[in-house]
């Protein structure tokens, strides 16, 4: 793999899920991956999701809410959806990208008083998955 491949997180808010998950790809393994998130609508990053991350010692550095409009123009090799909302709102995007859709429950909403603990752990363990399988190639 000569240029790393650049990975987009989408999910509706931009405020928990899917800025773990860009923060998780680049502790994983930013020698190969370049990793983003956005929102279709964006809202400030919450702070529970922040405390997880740095809990789990994963640099929560550069993260900050963007909207999928500020990315207008931008190409990435892979988008992740992490919701079934932005997973619909993946299909007007152009399809020039490999489109993964991973559902996670919203912990913002969740009654379970270590959801975002947990979504941060499910979220690790498929970037996981995902890092092997496409280092492997």
């Amino acid at each position: 793999m000569n240029s790393k491949l650049r990975v987009l997180f989408l999910c509706t808010g931009n405020s928990a899920r899917s800025q773990m998950a860009e923060a998780l790809l680049r502790h994983a393994d930013s020698e190969h991956f370049e990793s983003y998130s956005a929102g279709t609508d964006p809202m400030p990053i919450n702070p529970i999701a922040l405390n997880a991350l740095e809990h789990a010692g994963v640099s929560v550095d550069g993260l900050y809410s963007k909207s999928l409009s500020d990315l207008e123009g931008s190409e990435f090799d892979v988008v992740i959806t992490l919701c079934d909302k932005a997973a619909q709102e993946c299909k007007r995007l152009p399809q020039n990208s490999e489109v993964l859709a991973w559902s996670f429950e919203d912990p913002a909403t969740s009654k379970d008083s270590r959801a975002f603990e947990h979504t941060l752990q499910a979220i690790h363990d498929r970037i996981k998955l995902f890092v092997l399988v496409k280092t492997k190639r």
